[in-house]
């Protein structure tokens, strides 16, 4: 990577977490595009991004919107933000537009209606069934999963930690830049196999919000600070 903040695209970026992250990026100075099966509702998330970040004090936000075919091949780096339903299928229609590019697996393997369960899928997460479709020359890094959208809408700061997963440690590092961007502290989580871990804390949190009624993130302690 160059000096230059990357382009960020996010497929399936027109919900709450995609939004929420592309909230973020923006107003960290990175351009984003919002990506989706159709540019029209594309279109819709910019233009709301945008009304939002004209409230927020920013005129010149670089966000635009692309079918999630365009946004991959356009972008440096790729976010994908789609429910597990959709999660092999959106990969197959942009793994062309992939290749040398980092992946950003935020999918969760949650099975409706019992999404407080674990129901890990037999390759063993989402982020290793993201890592065989797309093959070795796609870096694909798991993070994010753990972290509630609402709080990414949200112009406040967060108090949320996020596990970072992949196979190549320069991946991760680009990842953790993008964690931090988004106002939060990213930690190497190891190799993508490890995501399995990750994903299903993210059932647990779901149980914990009902429980508690809250919005839970996860926070590491016990790492000296850098």
């Amino acid at each position: 990577m160059s000096d230059l903040l990357p382009t960020v695209a996010i497929l399936g970026g027109t919900g709450d977490l995609g939004t929420g992250l592309a909230r973020r990026w923006t107003q960290a100075g990175y351009r984003v595009i919002i990506g989706s099966r159709t540019q029209e509702k594309a279109q819709e998330a910019v233009d709301a991004l945008q009304g939002l970040m004209q409230e927020r004090g920013i005129a010149d936000a670089a966000a635009e919107a692309m079918d999630n075919h365009a946004a991959a091949s356009a972008a440096d780096i790729v976010a994908m933000t789609v429910p597990f339903a959709h999660h092999a299928s959106t990969l197959e229609s942009v793994k062309d537009v992939l290749e040398g590019k980092i992946l950003i697996d935020v999918t969760v393997p949650l099975v409706p209606p019992k999404v407080a369960r674990v129901q890990l899928p037999e390759q063993g997460s989402a982020g290793q069934i993201a890592q065989e479709i797309v093959g070795e020359n796609v870096q694909v890094v798991s993070a994010f999963q753990n972290v509630a959208a609402v709080h990414l809408q949200a112009g406040s700061d967060l108090t949320c930690d996020v596990i970072v997963c992949g196979n190549k440690k320069a991946a991760r590092e680009e990842v953790i830049k993008l964690v931090e961007a988004a106002g939060m502290k990213g930690y190497h989580g190891g190799s993508i196999a490890n995501a399995a871990a990750v994903e299903a804390l993210t059932s647990v949190l779901i149980f914990i919000n009902k429980q508690y009624k809250c919005h839970a993130g996860i926070a590491l302690t016990g790492i000296p600070e850098a």
